[in-house]
């Protein structure tokens, strides 16, 4: 067991993750030039010309299809690992979560020291849970997440809820792929996982009717609960009716999972912009007596009396407990806004670390959390290595034509057809169908992310010029130092403690793009006709297999 040679390499996989470079900076250099707190806003209303065209040829067919080809890639990774253990009988789970670990100091590093908008902590975390999903005992996990969600109750300890949910979440996916066991008789027998689902979305879509239909329920849950009840009772039918054969369950479950992710989001979008503005004054007609005076004595409310009170509020006072709830959301906004834009442009290095370091807690619990999606790129990653489809690309051409004449047009066209919906959002408003854009254009990114895939191996396997994009598989060898070399140079170029080039035009982060990554290119090309490895996958390899790696050729 030790770091692949050479020789050894798959040559498609290397081009994809050069490729997939490419498109990470395009996508991350906007954000070294604007705060991260307006990721949600979308393409700036400012934006004219040459700067308007770059920023829209970006956001829809780059922005969301290049993260989840790096995802992609990484289950790749870990796929190719885990056969080639297989095949020698090598132990593999050790050494795998020395990579998990030495990933994971890299990317915390790299948030804290670098920049916020790392991926590599999260690649770490979604690793971890995945190994939980094929490793994973079931008294181990039930400890962990005991005693995560224990924790969650102490000062402070809310984030720890959310890893709780992580391993939870990871559990269950567990009990899809590996679990046989079912509960009933005959044909209404079902795998325990697909019963929890049915019942759990019987019980969140029966709550939801409640609260739509009784007069005083709260308004703030009834939207979540319309989304994941018959969410969940439709992926629970689905998972129940193909559960079998079990050697196609990780790649269902994988595509389920994204397609789940995007749905969710699109059906909350789409509630929230049809139902009535909670935060809006009730229309002419509405009650709007006040609760009727009470003799109550000037003492210290009882509980019953609390919640009496709260069920008789009348639709005026509701709006406007709404409307103040939604002002203090915007004026937090604001200021994590201004605190950012302030500390990036104006900050010393340390303040910057000291800002990032703050956050970075919440950070490392909201990924336990959103690794589900990660999860699924993962594992579909990893069918492309276990098929056989990407180490033998040459003998499995006319699949990867088809990714790429269906894959690309119907990804993209999503995200275009959410543009002519919404481009840009006002933090706020809830009926600019920025939203249903948004979660069009990221159902679109899975279809679009294989179809680029399939576009690369193409040209990697054609005759003609286009073969040149094997010219890209050296910086994807040397990955790691190329993304990370990217984050320092663009620091120290666009922050205010280095050359301060903060709000560089659109158009003109694109050109840096360029110059940048060809200028990777030439100096992974020269340094690998020296040495086997980058210097980060140097350090990384040999800490995943505990000896020095022969570094000069």
């Amino acid at each position: 067991m030790g770091p692949i040679a050479a020789a050894g390499r798959i040559e498609a996989l290397d081009a994809i993750r050069g490729f997939a470079l490419i498109g990470i900076f395009l996508m991350n250099i906007e954000y070294f030039n604007r705060a991260g707190a307006t990721m949600g806003e979308g393409l700036p209303r400012e934006l004219t010309g040459i700067d308007f065209w770059a920023g829209w040829f970006v956001n829809y067919f780059v922005q969301g299809k290049f993260w989840t080809i790096f995802s992609m890639l990484f289950g790749m990774g870990f796929a190719v690992m885990m056969v080639r253990a297989e095949q020698a009988g090598r132990e593999f789970t050790r050494v795998y979560l020395r990579r998990v670990a030495a990933l994971a100091v890299f990317g915390a590093a790299h948030y804290i020291f670098l920049w916020d908008g790392d991926i590599l902590f999260s690649y770490a975390i979604a690793a971890l849970l995945m190994m939980v999903m094929f490793y994973g005992q079931t008294k181990p996990v039930l400890l962990g997440i005991a005693l995560t969600a224990g924790l969650g109750f102490f000062p402070d300890g809310g984030p720890m809820f959310a890893v709780a949910s992580g391993i939870a979440i990871a559990g269950l996916l567990a009990l899809y792929l590996r679990h046989e066991k079912r509960i009933g008789r005959g044909r209404l027998a079902m795998p325990l996982m697909c019963l929890a689902l049915l019942a759990l979305g019987a019980c969140l879509s029966i709550a939801a009717i409640a609260l739509w239909v009784l007069p005083n329920a709260p308004v703030g849950p009834r939207r979540p609960l319309s989304v994941f009840g018959p969410l969940l009772l439709l992926f629970g039918w689905l998972s129940w009716k193909y559960h079998e054969p079990a050697a196609k369950r990780s790649l269902r479950m994988a595509v389920s999972l994204y397609v789940f992710g995007g749905l969710a989001m699109l059906a909350g979008a789409t509630i929230t912009h049809f139902a009535p503005d909670p935060a809006a004054p009730p229309p002419a007609g509405v009650a709007t007596a006040s609760a009727p005076a009470t003799s109550t004595p000037a003492t210290a409310p009882t509980s019953a009396s609390a919640s009496g009170a709260a069920a008789t509020k009348t639709p005026e006072q509701r709006a406007a407990e709404a409307r103040a709830e939604r002002e203090k959301r915007l004026k937090r906004y604001q200021e994590e806004k201004e605190l950012e834009i302030n500390t990036l442009t104006k900050g010393s290095y340390f303040d910057t670390v000291y800002w990032r370091a703050g956050r970075f807690p919440e950070k490392a619990a909201g990924d336990f959390v959103n690794a589900v999606i990660l999860i699924g790129m993962f594992l579909i990653g990893t069918w492309f290595v276990r098929s056989g489809v990407i180490e033998n690309a040459e003998r499995h051409l006319p699949f990867f034509r088809k990714l790429a004449w269906v894959g690309l047009p119907v990804g993209i066209g999503l995200g275009l057809l959410g543009s002519l919906i919404a481009m840009s959002h006002t933090p706020g408003d809830r009926y600019d169908g920025f939203g249903i854009a948004q979660a069009l254009s990221m159902l679109g990114s899975l279809p679009a992310c294989v179809g680029y895939v399939g576009l690369v191996v193409l040209m990697l396997h054609s005759k003609g010029p286009l073969a040149h994009v094997r010219v890209l598989a050296a910086p994807g060898r040397m990955a790691l130092t190329n993304y990370i070399t990217q984050s320092l140079l663009s620091t120290w170029v666009f922050y205010g403690y280095g050359l301060g080039h903060w709000g560089l035009p659109r158009a003109q982060q694109v050109l840096y793009v360029a110059i940048v990554f060809s200028a990777q290119i030439v100096f992974s090309h020269w340094w690998l006709s020296k040495f086997r490895y980058g210097p980060l996958e140097w350090f990384w390899r040999g800490f995943t297999y505990r000896q020095v790696p022969r570094l000069r050729l």
